[in-house]
């Protein structure tokens, strides 16, 4: 399961070891991590990572399958997620140390900035190779943070982005070495944990509006 830890004003985010899939439990232990992130107070910022060969691989297929009755409940809390690590009043950092696949591609997405290992992992949307069409929540969230030309090109071809081609696309902000995707990561947080605070909130909420009314569709999340 994630865990927070603090070095001095950052915070860090580990989303575990494994594949870090969007299971309910999962879900609500990141959110709670983001409560505590929130609710501290003064300088501060996040830094999201994970712990092996993968950031995340996406949404817990099997468990949904498992329990389809329970569908649109799942969609809205991941779009729940999404929009929460968007608005988030505290810079957040994504850094990347393995593969970054689907729904874990769109929550590093809704992270201000991210650091990606250049040597080895993809980032990659591969919904139209798996036949799961994005809702429009998720549309909104992809297209809101790349430019139309690798918005297109992310989520009509599946495309597999290594770090260096995810940064020539504009994808991440920067392609480290592997044991320096955290450092990197924690480096950037720290210049910015001053910006935290409601101001910072109200910029992110007005600057990604449309995306964030289209993830906190309760009433339609899939269109």
């Amino acid at each position: 399961m994630p865990t927070l830890d603090r070095r001095d004003d950052v915070f860090v985010l580990d989303l575990g070891g494994t594949e870090n899939r969007f299971h309910p439990d999962w879900i609500a232990s990141v959110g709670a991590a983001l409560d505590e992130v929130e609710q501290a107070g003064g300088p501060r910022a996040l830094v999201t990572t994970a712990t092996g060969k993968f950031f995340s691989n996406g949404l817990d297929l099997d468990w949904l399958m498992a329990n389809g009755e329970q569908h649109l409940g799942y969609v809205v809390s991941v779009h729940g997620l999404f929009a929460r690590v968007l608005s988030l009043p505290v810079i957040t950092v994504a850094a990347l140390q393995g593969h970054t696949f689907a729904a874990g591609a769109m929550l590093s997405l809704a992270h201000d900035f991210r650091v990606m290992r250049a040597d080895r992992g993809f980032w990659c949307l591969p919904e139209a190779e798996i036949d799961i069409p994005f809702t429009p929540g998720m549309s909104a969230l992809i297209q809101a943070r790349l430019s139309p030309r690798t918005a297109h090109e992310a989520m009509t071809t599946a495309r597999r982005y290594g770090g260096h081609d995810a940064l020539d696309a504009g994808i991440v902000d920067h392609a480290v070495d592997e044991d320096a995707v955290r450092t990197a990561a924690i480096e950037i947080a720290r210049t910015h944990v001053g910006k935290a605070g409601p101001t910072l909130g109200t910029i992110k909420s007005r600057m990604y509006a449309r995306a964030l009314e289209a993830l906190r569709d309760e009433d339609a999340p899939l269109g």
